[in-house]
C-alpha cells in the first residue's frame, strides 16, 4: 500500500508519500495560510484560496499513484474563526477531510515522527504556534502549545530585535520550571533551515539534517547574524530556503530563546515530523 499524509501548516503545506516503510518523497508549497492572523481572528480570503489549492494539487498528485491520502491541519486552521471555511474550500476542491488537531495531539504527532517509542523531548516551532513534547519511560509526561512562531514573529515584529525578545520572553514565561528529557529534538521550518545554515547546504537533503546537533551558542550566533541580513541577503545564504527569508531570524531567535529558558545546550534537528507521526497514528 501506498500511503500520502498533507500538513496544513500556518506557512506552508507539505506532502509526504510514503510505501513499505519507507519515505519515496516530499513536496512542500509554501503558501502563508497564516499570514497576518497575528493581527485578526480570521484567516484572509486570499491566503484560504492559494492554500486550498495547494492542497487539492498536492491530492492529485497522490491519487495519480494510488495513494491513500489523508490531510491535517494545525494552528492557523484550528485557532482562526474561520477554519471551518478553510476546510469547506478544500472539500469543495478535491473532496478531501481536513482532521483539524489541538494543540497537544500536535505535540504528540511531533514526537513520535522524530523519536518513534523511545524517550526524549521535541521542540516544534510552527508558523504561528510552538510545540514541546516529552517522553519518559514510555509514557508522555509533557504535552505544551504556546501561541508564537515564525509568521507570527513577522507580523508582530518584523525584525526589530528589541521587540522580537520581549514579544518572546512574554510568551516563554509561561515555560517557567519545566526541563526537557533527554535527547531533545528540533523539528519544523526553523530548526530544519537553520541547520541547513550551518553546513551550508547547496540543497536540502533531509539526511544530512536528520540528528544534526545545533548548540544553543551555535543558534544563538546565527539568529544575530540573519538579524544584521535584510531578506535579500538571508536568502543568497547557502542552506537558506528564499521563501522562508523573512520569517527566519525571529524563528532563530525564538528557538535559541527557547532552548536557554528550558536550560536545554544542544538540540538535534529532524526531518522526521508530524508528517511521519500522523501516519503512524493512522497505521497503527
Amino acid at each position: 500500500m501506498k500511503y500520502s499524509v498533507i500538513d496544513i501548516g500556518s506557512n506552508s503545506v507539505r506532502l509526504m508519500t510514503w510505501a513499505n516503510g519507507t519515505t519515496l518523497y516530499k513536496r512542500i508549497s509554501t503558501t502563508r495560510l497564516g499570514e497576518g492572523i497575528a493581527f485578526s481572528p480570521v484567516l484572509k480570503a486570499e491566503a484560504i484560496e492559494r492554500t486550498a489549492a495547494a492542497v487539492a494539487a498536492f491530492y492529485a498528485q497522490a491519487r495519480a499513484e494510488n495513494a491513500t491520502v489523508y490531510a491535517f491541519a494545525t494552528a492557523a486552521v484550528r485557532t482562526a474563526e474561520n477554519g471551518g471555511e478553510f476546510c469547506r474550500r478544500v472539500k469543495e476542491l478535491c473532496g478531501l477531510t481536513v482532521d483539524v488537531v489541538g494543540g497537544e495531539r500536535e505535540a504528540e504527532l511531533a514526537l513520535s515522527g522524530a523519536l518513534g517509542k523511545g524517550d526524549g523531548s521535541v521542540i516544534d516551532i510552527g508558523g504561528v504556534s510552538t510545540e514541546i513534547c516529552t517522553r519518559r519511560q514510555g509514557v508522555r509526561d509533557l504535552a505544551v502549545s504556546v501561541d508564537i512562531g515564525a509568521v507570527r514573529l513577522y507580523d508582530l515584529c518584523r525584525d526589530d530585535p528589541a521587540m522580537l525578545r520581549n514579544v518572546i520572553g512574554e510568551k516563554l514565561a509561561a515555560l517557567r520550571g519545566i526541563r526537557p528529557v533527554q535527547p531533545v529534538y528540533a523539528v519544523g521550518g526553523t530548526a530544519t533551515t537553520v541547520a541547513a545554515l550551518m553546513q551550508g547546504l547547496d540543497a536540502y537533503y533531509g539526511e544530512k539534517i536528520n540528528d544534526f546537533p545545533m548548540t544553543a551558542a551555535d543558534v544563538g550566533a546565527w539568529a544575530q547574524k540573519l538579524l544584521t541580513l535584510s531578506p535579500e541577503e538571508r536568502a543568497a545564504q547557502r542552506g537558506m530556503d528564499p521563501k522562508r527569508a523573512d520569517i527566519i531570524a525571529g524563528g532563530a531567535l525564538l528557538l535559541f530563546m527557547l532552548m536557554k529558558k528550558l536550560g536545554v545546550g544542544c538540540v538535534y534537528a529532524s526531518d522526521r515530523d508530524n508528517l511521519e507521526g500522523y501516519l503512524t497514528e493512522k497505521l497503527s
